[in-house]
């Protein structure tokens, strides 16, 4: 298994989340042509990801340079997230809601930034909305399943955001991550667990060094 770099692992929050810098200033991203039934599918898949509250779930992340990891992902609305990598990836990442910690067992790095800040806080916020403050640049409706891209309205530059939903019943399955730089990541869950009960534990950062870096 190849290593993973710092942003593709962050890339893989939202699920997962890229922390380049936004440029300036960035053409809007032109927004999808919808049918009425277009309309009605991504206002059902809007229903479905704000009932989300807590999610629990085996994954595998691709990266596009063909690297490949897995883990678990522990999810509960708003802001809070916790990814734990299986051996031999030393990462391991943890939202408390408001500030999202990477940590680096090999180097023994830790390193910080806002939730706010990241791709994640799409899945995260407290209202999901496919309207306004985020533009669907793609819907595509294939057998069983719906694909539906998108970008934040006022920061495209930020990168892209595509869920893959399966339709019958409806439930989310992938997320795919373009950051900044065109980098690709996709991350599939496997037998995901919705609405279960989880401890709040997990989404406590707890220092894993005498002195973290902060």
């Amino acid at each position: 298994m190849t290593q993973l770099s710092r942003r593709s692992l962050l890339a893989s929050l939202a699920a997962a989340t890229a922390v380049a810098a936004l440029p300036a200033r960035a053409a809007q991203a032109p927004a999808a042509k919808l049918s009425s039934q277009d309309q009605g599918d991504v206002l059902q898949v809007q229903r479905y990801l704000n009932d989300i509250r807590t999610l629990q779930s085996r994954f595998q992340q691709f990266a596009q340079d063909g690297s490949v990891s897995s883990g678990t992902i522990y999810l509960q609305r708003p802001g809070k997230m916790r990814i734990v990598y299986d051996p031999p990836s030393p990462v391991l990442i943890v939202s408390d809601g408001s500030d999202v910690f990477y940590w680096d067992r090999q180097l023994q790095q830790l390193q910080q930034i806002g939730v706010e800040d990241t791709p994640a806080w799409f899945l995260l916020r407290p209202e999901i909305q496919l309207t306004g403050d985020v533009t669907v640049t793609g819907f595509r409706r294939e057998p069983g399943v719906l694909r539906i891209a998108m970008t934040e309205t006022q920061h495209p530059g930020q990168g892209s955001l595509t869920v893959v939903m399966s339709e019958r019943p409806l439930e989310l399955r992938q997320w795919t991550v373009i950051d900044p730089q065109q980098r690709q990541i996709t991350v599939a869950l496997d037998d995901p667990h919705y609405g279960v009960t989880l401890s709040p534990d997990l989404f406590v950062w707890i220092d894993q060094t005498p002195n973290p870096l902060r």
